[in-house]
């Protein structure tokens, strides 16, 4: 069934199953971003995204005695939960993208993941990181569900929500612990009966170095897009360290492409169980397919 299904999906491979509409651009659609940091330069990325037609604020942590004992899992969550309540306040969708997010040139005029006259939106990544698809519509939006909150677009009721979330991390696990709290995100906003959305290819990188408390617990120590819509508006961090950056950049972008195209081919992106429970397997193999081919870094 499933190699029947697929050759369903290689009929219409160059068809219009990613038809998000182009009308709604990013720049267009987004209230206000906001840049969470701690004592990272963020002068490319506030230039960038000003060029871009983005309102850009940035939100820099200030250390506080109580904090001595805080994980960094649980600082990180604090920056989040500051520009979620920043974000509860707003009219429109807020973008909010972590220090060392690195766009892609256009960022501006890339297409909204969603449907913006949706009302039952929670968030949307706009950079992934272990995603999955669940289910695409027919205009090509692509509900699914992504780990890492380096840059999503989150509607006023799922910050809400992610305020509660926060709060219950804190009550649960306690600040000096490790959490991976944006794991939990797509259940919590499911939960709430909202639909959460991954882009048809990733709007920018993760440019940091690797994460030593993620190691520790387990988890990979570093994770990169697996496939970018376009150039990088400027050099990633982890490039800029000592030898040849351009060699570096190059080797972790084929890695991270690499990864992708595994996950694909051994069903982590797109889930068997998925495929058979559709209704429109087809239009789902298309879209994971589609995202994969293409000779882009």
């Amino acid at each position: 069934m499933v190699i029947g299904h697929w050759s369903l999906a290689m009929k219409v491979i160059n068809s219009a199953a990613n038809s998000t509409s182009q009308s709604h651009q990013l720049a267009d659609c987004i209230g206000r971003v906001f840049i969470i940091a701690y004592k990272e330069s963020t002068h490319l990325l506030e230039e960038t995204l000003a060029k871009e037609g983005f309102s850009c604020e940035v939100l820099r942590q200030e250390h506080q005695p109580e904090y001595k004992n805080f994980s960094p899992s649980y600082l990180c969550l604090l920056n989040h939960r500051r520009a979620w309540k920043e974000a509860l306040q707003q009219s429109k969708p807020t973008l909010i993208v972590e220090a060392d997010f690195v766009p892609v040139l256009g960022l501006g005029k890339l297409p909204l993941p969603f449907n913006p006259d949706q009302a039952d939106v929670g968030v949307s990544w706009l950079y992934t990181c272990a995603p999955q698809v669940y289910y695409v519509s027919a205009d090509g939006y692509a509900q699914g569900f992504s780990t890492s909150m380096v840059a999503y677009i989150v509607t006023p009721y799922a910050a809400e929500c992610l305020i509660e979330l926060a709060e219950g991390v804190k009550q649960q696990g306690g600040s000096s612990n490790y959490s991976s709290w944006d794991s939990d995100v797509d259940s919590i906003l499911l939960a709430k009966q909202l639909k959460n959305y991954i882009p048809f290819r990733n709007y920018g990188e993760h440019g940091g170095l690797p994460n030593p408390e993620h190691h520790r617990h387990g988890l990979s120590k570093t994770h990169r897009a697996d496939i970018l819509y376009g150039k990088l508006a400027f050099v990633p961090s982890y490039a800029l360290t000592e030898g040849n950056s351009q060699l570096k950049f190059l080797s972790a972008r084929f890695k991270a492409r690499l990864k992708g195209i595994a996950r694909l081919l051994l069903g982590k992106f797109l889930r068997v169980a998925v495929i058979k429970g559709s209704s429109t397997p087809g239009r789902l193999i298309s879209f994971a397919a589609r995202r994969q081919l293409s000779m882009r870094l």
